[in-house]
Parts: structure tokens; sequence; C-alpha cells
């Protein structure tokens, strides 16, 4: 399950948390990229994308309700310079090694 207080308010006795971060630009590059999916042009520009998730983030760190951090204990895992396949790869390692299953480990 993923979500900004997934970790923290929904599930905060789960065995297993990773906190999913990017560098704001490499994010609102991906989300701009989802934009285009399918040979749409998107109605804003990559510049947009990155400032509105700037200030999503801001109200989202410093709401007075489940303000986004991550839980005490999380695992971080930044996919700044990873591919979708590395972030898979990397959370199935938490996973396996948070849950003990060796054999799950690439």
């Amino acid at each position: 399950m993923e979500g900004r207080d997934i970790g923290t308010v929904v599930f905060p006795h789960a065995d297993v948390k990773i906190f999913l971060d990017a560098a704001p630009e490499v994010r609102g590059q991906r989300r701009f990229d989802q934009l285009g999916r399918g040979g749409r042009k998107p109605a804003v520009q990559p510049e947009e994308v990155i400032r509105e998730l700037h200030a999503r983030d801001e109200r989202d760190r410093n709401r007075a309700d489940s303000p986004l951090k991550p839980a005490p204990d999380a695992v971080l895992l930044d996919s700044t310079g990873m591919t979708l396949e590395e972030v898979l790869a990397a959370a199935e390692t938490i996973v396996s090694a948070k849950l003990e299953r060796p054999e799950l480990l690439p």
C-alpha cells in the first residue's frame, strides 16, 4: 500500500515500512512524463509540475493532521537515481530482510 501517511497513521504497526522518496525535480519530471503517456501532450510544462509538487510537499509536511514524514521505523528508499526496476529490487530486498526471508533476496 502506498500513500503519504500510510506508515504513520493508517498502518502504524506494519512489519515493514518503506518511505519512498526522490529529489523533487526528479519526482516532478516523472509526474510530467506520466501526464504525457499515451501520446497526450501535457497541458503544463515540467517546471510547473515541479513547482506544484514543491508546494504540495510543503503543505503536507506542515499540516496539523498526519504531516508528511517517515515513520520512526521506516526504511528510507531514495529513488532519485534509480530506474523502476532498481526501485522494485531495492524494495524487495528491504522486505525480505525485514521479514528475514533470505530466499526472496535477489
